[in-house]
C-alpha cells in the first residue's frame, strides 16, 4: 500500500527540559488561543471548499493549502502540549519542527464520496475520540517521567504520534485534503527514533 497523503514526520530527539515540561501547558496557552481562532476560519474555509470540490472535481489550492496549514499547526501544538517534542513551536505552520506533517498537493476527489464526507467520516472521528484517551494517559505519566529522567521514553514517542498521525489523517479526511481514509501506518521517523533511543539507553 502507498503512503498516506497525509504523514506525521517525526525528527526530534527523547531529551526534554525539566524547566519547560513542568510549565508546559501554561507555556502553551497562547498556542492554544491561536489554534482556536485559526479553527474558526479553518472551518469556514472547510465549508467552501466542500462546494467547490464538489464542483470542480478537486480542491482548490489556496483551500488545500489554508486547511494544510491549519493541520499542521495543529500537530506542532499537539505535539508540544503532550511532550511529544521539546522545543517551543513558532506561530506559523511554515515554520520547521520536529514534529510535522507532510500533505500531498491537491488531488481528484469523486463527488459521491465528497457530498457524503462528512457522514463518512463518523466511524474514524469516533475511533480518534477514542485514540485521545492513551494519548491523555501517556502525556500525563510521560509528564512525571520527562521531570525525573529529563528525557521522553521512545516507547511513549511511538504511541503518541500513532495517535496524532491517526486523528490528523481524520481532520485531512473530513477537511477534503485527501480522499484517502486514515489508516495506522507507521509515522516517519519513529522506528529510527526508537531504535536511536534504545542506543542510548544503552549507552
Amino acid at each position: 500500500m502507498a503512503n498516506h497523503p497525509v504523514t506525521v514526520v517525526v525528527t526530534d530527539d527523547l531529551k526534554r527540559s525539566r524547566l519547560t515540561a513542568f510549565f508546559r501547558y501554561l507555556l502553551a496557552i497562547p498556542h492554544f488561543i491561536w489554534l482556536y481562532l485559526w479553527a474558526i476560519a479553518a472551518s469556514v474555509v472547510m465549508f467552501i471548499n466542500w462546494f467547490a470540490t464538489l464542483i470542480m472535481g478537486r480542491s482548490p489550492d489556496w483551500a488545500h493549502n489554508f486547511t494544510g496549514g491549519y493541520l499542521r499547526y495543529s500537530a506542532h501544538v499537539t505535539a508540544y502540549a503532550s511532550l511529544m517534542a521539546n522545543p517551543f513551536p513558532g506561530f506559523s505552520s511554515s515554520d520547521p519542527y520536529p514534529v510535522t506533517v507532510e500533505i500531498a498537493p491537491p488531488e481528484d476527489q469523486r463527488r459521491l464520496i465528497t457530498f457524503f464526507r462528512w457522514l463518512l467520516a463518523i466511524p474514524a472521528f469516533i475511533m480518534a475520540s477514542i485514540l485521545q484517551i492513551p494519548l491523555a494517559i501517556v502525556s500525563f505519566i510521560g509528564w512525571f517521567v520527562a521531570l525525573i529522567l529529563g528525557r521522553w521514553p521512545a516507547s511513549f514517542e511511538r504511541i503518541t504520534t500513532y495517535c496524532l498521525q491517526y486523528n490528523t489523517q481524520t481532520n485531512a479526511y473530513a477537511m477534503l485534503l485527501t480522499e484517502r481514509y486514515p489508516t495506522f501506518e507507521h509515522a516517519q521517523g519513529v522506528d529510527q527514533l526508537e531504535s536511536g533511543g534504545s542506543q542510548d539507553d544503552a549507552a
